[in-house]
């Protein structure tokens, strides 16, 4: 089939390797925008953007698919399908309605919970046990299409964001070869989503990566592993008489109660109810370091943490 491929983070590769490899035409990948990054704000492409030059694919890079001269060169490329995995634009109803069979998203989620941006991180910081990955055809509405295939996938009790987002990724582009097939020979079928445990995703925003100590052990801990790697749940700690920010990229639930904050033994550190153990963080300005190297490095600690 032709294909038209939408995507921008390192999520969206394995899903675009797959279309590739299974002898699919992608006429064009279309992304973000190359932006500025790094000290010296060279202009960075996607991973996608790359991705794709690798395979000889055309890229297109618009701001916006909201103008007119976008939608025609978009319907230009006679796609039988267009498939979207976290590209990051808003698709209006002439780009949804240009390919003829439609656009197929992979959301990362167990639709309909956990519509939205940020589905794998809210579903573990939620303490939530399992999760999944969905094709599903898309409308106008916030990840409200009808769904075709999906896969059920644990979340384990220690498990980061970043471990699922790895697994996630590469259990959803098989996903979507299957699906792609099933379209091919006319066999995908869609069934609507209910409306009955919806739940947005809302975009992570900086202020929540602050960690709260008064709240019980299990949301603590919940809380780092749904933002490690990135942005990382932080607080701050008393080192040679200056404040140093740390990030929590590791933790596991551990005996102990005491004030909200208090250093137990180590790095267990007492929260609202019960305790937590960091095992892995990340020293301001420094690289990710097990809980031993750290406390090598730390010299004396004091009795709280902030």
């Amino acid at each position: 089939m032709r294909v038209v491929f939408m995507g921008t983070p390192d999520f969206s590769v394995p899903t675009l390797t797959e279309i590739v490899s299974s002898g699919h035409e992608v006429v064009a990948v279309y992304t973000r925008a190359p932006k500025p990054a790094g000290r010296g704000q060279e202009e960075r492409k996607s991973p996608v953007h790359l991705a794709a030059e690798g395979f000889g694919i055309p890229v297109f890079t618009p701001r916006s698919l909201k103008g007119e001269a976008e939608q025609i060169v978009f319907a230009s490329h006679q796609a039988d399908v267009a498939i979207v995995v976290a590209y990051g634009l808003l698709l209006p109803r002439p780009i949804l309605e240009a390919p003829t069979l439609g656009c197929l998203n992979l959301h990362g989620s167990l639709l309909p919970r956990w519509r939205g941006a940020a589905p794998i991180q809210r579903a573990i910081m939620a303490g939530d046990t399992q999760t999944g990955v969905m094709v599903m055809q898309m409308d106008e509405g916030l990840d409200t299409g009808p769904v075709a295939i999906g896969e059920v996938m644990p979340i384990g009790p220690d498990m980061t964001a970043g471990e699922l987002h790895d697994t996630m990724m590469r259990t959803g582009a098989d996903l979507m070869g299957r699906a792609l097939a099933a379209l091919e020979r006319g066999s995908l079928d869609f069934t609507p989503q209910p409306e009955t445990g919806a739940i947005y995703a809302k975009k992570i925003e900086k202020a929540e990566a602050r960690i709260d100590w008064s709240r019980p052990a299990a949301e603590v801990h919940n809380h780092i592993r749904g933002l490690a790697p990135f942005p990382g749940a932080w607080f701050e700690l008393e080192l040679a008489g200056k404040p140093v920010r740390i990030k929590a990229l590791r933790s596991t639930l551990a005996q102990g109660s005491g004030a909200p904050g208090t250093l137990l033994d180590g790095l267990t550190i007492a929260c609202g109810s019960g305790a937590i153990r960091l095992t892995q963080l990340q020293r301001e300005g420094k690289g990710a370091m097990d809980a031993a190297t750290f406390l090598r490095g730390a010299g004396a600690l004091p009795p709280t943490v902030r």
